[in-house]
């Protein structure tokens, strides 16, 4: 049996689809994380995969956010499947797991949150174990980040170990084996991550606390006593299969930051794991790894070997993807596309919406990949849009009230045939490009050319520019009334003294004037460690220098004795350039 883990970054950006994924890793059991749908954009090609079953946890709160997905092959099909930590999100208990532990610790609240943002999905597998049949779990899980800058999120986070960790005992207590399996976001010794030293207070960051109460004890290091943060239980029931095989592998790291190019110079750290527990490790686990080589993500994925066989379910459980109606050829009614939706709370879905967070974004960079601040990776915020109450068929309705009288006299057909009048423009709202564009369709008049059978005409020459490009008896297109009227009290013969002599529409404008008006980007200094031109970056993160442009080496990032990383090159670009 091979099992693998994979946080993909958004399953529709897969190259090829998931279907060429799948089969490229060669797995039974294939656990995605951030997949970054809901049910909404689920299609059919992702959920129904020729050879697979598979199970989703959307995202409730958030579009395009969270999420993950196991995908099983039909010979590794689940008895059971359940989506979510708590047990809230199952409408009924048909084809569930069950042993949800001791949950009162926890508000209705705090579990309805902890379930909302898709983060779970479980599967129970019958497999032989010597010959005796035995439960398999899987637990697929995408851990929520810590962001620095919102204290809220980092309790979110540790309050999600801690019902992940009741979930996971409670269903190993009950008598099953269980595999936890997924990305963490915590790297957990200092061996996982690319620099440690950098990062304040290592040991003491809480998500690594509970790892070292939720692992086996392996005397590396001993537990501390007397926080609230740290696990009842100091030796914990799972073992990181990666670090049984591999104890003292260096620079074995799963996620890298793609802002800084760090995969190039592997400065990256370890959050993607497989937990199983010790039984299951010492018995069936034969090998687990991880696959740098695979690219299409952030991360890569991470594998394990178990020497013991799957038995495929007759009948798949009801969260499989194929039963939805939407897949299942089912016929739905028409009440499902005619709910009314209340404006107050399609209101209070809106304000609750925030940009969304891509994987291992600026508010890990502190946590797991880049010690010293980077720039944000924006997300964009989805609006919905607001439906009306009314049906369609109520609105058809509606078109038999008589029609009012138009406010304006209907124009007669003559009139959609007459050029339009040019719009006037004062000529401090005229913009560059108009200016270009008049210079390139310049109208000859009164039978002057400008060929090469025809006068030529200066381009410094404020009269011959105004009667080639402007015409002398037409008004400049971005002169105003006043304008008009000095021009005819000048006469047709006189040259235009007001500021409405627009030489930026000669053809062939000064090379200074353009310069003035079009500024390009500042050139790039060379860095001082490698001479070679830097790259241009704007910091995005909220603050006083939110907006400014500064230069840093182009190399990609990584530690500090890599004479191939980036140098510590910095310069802010100054405002008037």
């Amino acid at each position: 049996m091979r099992i693998v883990t994979w946080n993909i970054n958004g399953i529709r950006t897969l190259k090829g689809g998931i279907k060429k994924a799948l089969d490229s890793l060669d797995a039974d059991i294939v656990c995605v994380q951030e997949t970054k749908v809901t049910r909404d954009l689920l299609d059919e090609r992702t959920a129904v995969v020729e050879g697979y079953n598979s199970y989703f946890s959307f995202s409730r709160g958030r579009s395009g956010y969270s999420g993950v997905a196991t995908y099983c092959k039909d010979s590794a099909s689940p008895f059971s499947a359940e989506e979510g930590l708590t047990g809230l999100l199952n409408t009924s208990h048909e084809g569930t797991v069950g042993s949800y532990g001791n949950q009162r610790e926890f508000s209705s609240e705090e579990l309805q949150l902890l379930d909302n943002e898709g983060r779970a999905v479980i599967t129970q597998h019958k497999v032989m174990f010597e010959n005796q049949p035995q439960t398999l779990t899987v637990v697929n899980v995408y851990c929520p980040r810590a962001d620095p800058e919102k204290p809220e999120r980092k309790q979110f986070k540790l309050q999600f170990y801690k019902l992940l960790q009741h979930r996971a005992e409670a269903i190993l207590k009950a008598g099953s084996h269980v595999i936890v399996l997924g990305d963490v976001n915590t790297a957990h010794r200092p061996v996982d991550h690319c620099d440690p030293d950098d990062i304040n207070d290592f040991e003491g960051n809480p998500g690594r606390k509970w790892l070292n109460g939720f692992l086996l004890n392996d005397g590396e290091e001993d537990d501390v006593e007397g926080d609230d943060n740290s696990c009842e239980n100091k030796t914990g029931k799972f073992v990181d299969t990666f670090r049984h095989f591999h104890p003292k592998r260096t620079n074995a790291f799963t996620c890298w930051s793609t802002l800084t190019g760090a995969r190039q110079t592997n400065y990256g750290t370890r959050i993607d794991y497989i937990f199983a527990d010790s039984l299951l490790v010492k018995g069936q686990f034969v090998a687990a790894d991880i696959m740098p080589e695979m690219e299409g993500s952030d991360h890569c994925p991470v594998w394990g070997h178990l020497s013991c066989s799957l038995l495929p379910s007759s009948k798949l459980p009801p969260l499989c993807t194929r039963h939805l109606p939407e897949f299942a050829g089912k016929q739905q009614k028409l009440s499902r596309f005619l709910v009314k939706v209340e404006k107050q709370a399609a209101k209070e879905t809106s304000r609750d919406q925030a940009p969304l967070p891509s994987s291992q974004e600026a508010g890990e960079t502190q946590e797991n990949l880049i010690p010293q601040g980077s720039g944000n990776r924006c997300g964009m915020k989805r609006t919905p849009t607001e439906e009306s109450g009314l049906s369609k068929g109520k609105k058809s309705k509606t078109v038999k009230a008589p029609l009012k009288a138009p406010s304006k006299p209907q124009g007669s057909l003559l009139a959609f045939f007459k050029p339009k009048s040019t719009q006037v423009v004062p000529p401090m709202q005229a913009s560059v490009s108009q200016c270009i564009k008049n210079s390139e369709k310049t109208e000859v008049r009164e039978g002057q050319a400008t060929g090469p059978d025809g006068p030529s005409v200066n381009s410094m020459d404020p009269e011959g520019a105004q009667s080639v490009c402007l015409g002398k008896r037409d008004p400049p297109p971005f002169s105003t009334p006043q304008d008009t009227v000095d021009r005819q009290k000048q006469g047709p013969d006189k040259p235009l003294t007001s500021a409405s002599t627009v030489e930026p529409c000669v053809k062939g404008a000064p090379l200074g004037f353009w310069k003035t008006v079009l500024h390009g980007p500042p050139q790039p200094p060379p860095c001082k460690t490698h001479r070679e031109p830097c790259v241009l970056r704007t910091v995005k993160k909220a603050g006083p220098n939110m907006g400014r442009q500064f230069f840093v080496c182009a190399r990609p990032q990584g530690h500090t004795s890599n004479p191939e990383a980036r140098c510590n090159f910095f310069a802010w670009v100054d405002k008037g350039k």
